[in-house]
């Protein structure tokens, strides 16, 4: 029995042992080299932002492990070269592997490749994003009892973006594409979202039910008179149902709120 550095021996099994300092690495690690580009770096502590800095791991490990366990979600990356060349998430690292790892900074609309419809889920906290997004017509669906394994189901059942606050929820593996806010401001979010997946073209406002995400529809006056407020009666003519849960809509001093935030998004011209 050979000991290391040992100055409190344990004994084991008749034999006296010693455990080997964190310092002295054992036969299985290795070392990589990191760097990461462009927005990744939001989700590094600052020592290791736009810097290479070493990490060490045992075993055969995948360039999708070791990216997550560093912090940054798969989710955000756009490509991953090793020793300047490009590979997949599930190439395993070697000893002294160079890795760089780019974001789709600049190249958003590659995000969207084999998605058909721009269509969310979000995570328990965006509430009031959700409604946001269906205001600006994205079927949006929410619901503040969702678990992270619900949401990426419905992520990957009906090929939604995932927007969320939960950096873990994105390593997900079966989650097609997602995106974590940086912001905590609902307004701020919205902008977030709309540059990250250029929105500004699929835009249409009040088209769906900001409650329960249903499609509005016109209708005439008569036909939801019972379910009006006595003052909207008198002096509104124009009105909008939702399809699903039959909410009813006019454009009173909510709808002159929400044109305001959609100018602030999207400037005067929208």
């Amino acid at each position: 029995m050979v000991f290391v550095n040992c100055k409190k021996p344990e004994r084991l099994l008749g034999l006296f042992i010693c455990r080997i300092p964190e310092s002295i690495p054992c036969a299985m690690q290795q070392t990589a080299e990191f760097y990461f580009h462009g927005s990744l770096n939001d989700f590094l502590r600052s020592k290791k932002r736009k810097v290479w800095f070493s990490y060490t791991f045992s075993g055969h490990q995948t360039v999708k492990d070791m990216i997550e366990a560093i912090a940054v979600p798969h989710a955000e990356i756009r490509e991953v070269l090793v020793n300047g060349k490009a590979v997949s998430f599930s190439h395993r690292l070697q000893r002294e592997d160079r890795v760089e790892v780019y974001p789709y900074d600049g190249r958003e609309e590659l995000l969207l490749q084999g998605i058909g419809d721009l269509k969310f889920v979000l995570d328990v906290l965006l509430g009031t994003l959700a409604k946001s997004l269906r205001m600006l017509g994205f079927d949006t669906l929410y619901e503040n009892t969702f678990t992270d394994k619900a949401i990426a189901g419905i992520a990957e059942a009906e090929q939604r973006i995932v927007l969320t606050r939960d950096v873990n929820l994105l390593k997900n593996k079966i989650i097609p594409i997602g995106y974590w806010l940086r912001s905590q401001h609902t307004e701020e979010q919205l902008a977030e979202v709309i540059r990250r997946f250029r929105l500004v073209d699929h835009i249409k406002p009040f088209t769906r039910c900001m409650v329960c995400n249903g499609l509005i529809v016109a209708v005439p006056k008569d036909a939801v008179l019972e379910q009006l407020p006595p003052k909207t009666r008198l002096y509104f003519e124009e009105f909008y149902q939702c399809t699903n849960c039959l909410r009813v809509y006019w454009k009173g001093s909510h709808y002159e709120r929400m044109q305001e935030l959609i100018k602030r998004q999207l400037g005067e011209n929208w």
